[in-house]
């Protein structure tokens, strides 16, 4: 696991509009400047990507940016009981660059280092959604993990344990957290979709060998989304390998899918975002999709 690559990813957030909260109105400057996680906030009111300079929030049809500190999240994913993060702080802030792992107990307004401030920035971040055993792609040595890799932690970085990917060759591009067991997890990778049941010890490849750029679990606990490049669909996948359900995406023009949300009160409402930055909802678990963001600018 010494050379697994990460590339943006993680499946993401809750912030403060989780308590109805709105900040500034979009104007004329692209809300996204980058996408690097997209999730819906607990109570399934809002969509929320962190977006460079904070967080860019969708909600009753509108765009805005977060209240708080626009802060350059990286990793970045929800929980139901707290959101995690990593990345770099805003201009300005006390904390040190890069922050390490961060927990908020409350939407977003307090946030609490869990270890490696200065040391680490996880791209690649996922948290149970219920379990809160946090997964994360490391690039390089720090204090607390000594070779790149994978690693896990279940008591919020007071000890980490990598895992060891045996099974796992190709270049790791997504991960996710299983809802409601901790030691499950599964990886995105160039070489297709993998699942691991024993913290990420050993994997296998569930699927077709298609390159996984986005992958997520469905809050049911039995299934996977995922969605590669250059495909045209969304799949849903049961733990066992076999497909569940095919989903016509949108028309894309070499753009690919890089993120995907599902609403935790509406099952079937989900959330996809692009490469190109190119945001998507669909009410029906993806027979119609509606565009609420292209390349950057929210619609």
């Amino acid at each position: 696991m010494d050379h697994v690559f990460s590339r943006n990813l993680p499946a993401l957030i809750g912030l403060v509009a989780a308590f109805g909260v709105f900040g500034s109105p979009v104007g004329a400057e692209p809300i996204l400047h980058h996408v690097h996680g997209l999730a819906f906030t607990p109570d399934g009111k809002t969509l929320a990507i962190p977006a460079h300079t904070g967080l860019a929030i969708y909600r009753d049809g509108r765009w805005s940016l977060a209240p708080g500190s626009a802060h350059d999240f990286m990793g970045f994913s929800v929980a139901a009981a707290a959101i995690y993060t990593s990345g770099h702080p805003a201009p300005g802030s006390p904390l040190r660059n890069p922050f390490g792992l961060m927990k908020s107990p409350d939407g977003g307004n307090t946030w609490h280092s869990l270890g490696l401030s200065g040391e680490a920035d996880f791209h690649n971040l996922a948290v149970g959604y219920r379990t809160n055993a946090v997964y994360v792609v490391n690039g390089e040595p720090n204090s607390r993990m000594p070779r790149p890799g994978i690693y896990f932690t279940t008591d919020d970085g007071k000890s980490w344990k990598q895992s060891a990917a045996a099974g796992v060759s190709s270049q790791v591009i997504g991960i996710a957290a299983h809802p409601t067991e901790p030691g499950t997890l599964a990886l995105g990778t160039l070489g297709g979709l993998f699942l691991s049941r024993d913290f990420g010890a050993t994997f296998r490849r569930i699927g077709m060998p298609l390159r996984a750029t986005a992958v997520l679990f469905d809050l049911d606990g039995k299934h996977l989304y995922f969605a590669s490049d250059g495909g045209d669909a969304l799949l849903r996948i049961s733990l066992d390998g076999r497909l569940n359900a095919s989903s016509r995406l949108p028309q894309m023009e070499k753009d690919f899918v890089l993120h995907i949300a599902q609403n935790p009160t509406k099952p079937g409402e989900l959330a996809i975002a692009t490469r190109r930055k190119n945001v998507f909802l669909s009410p029906d678990a993806g027979k119609t999709w509606k565009q609420i963001a292209r390349e950057g600018n929210g619609l």
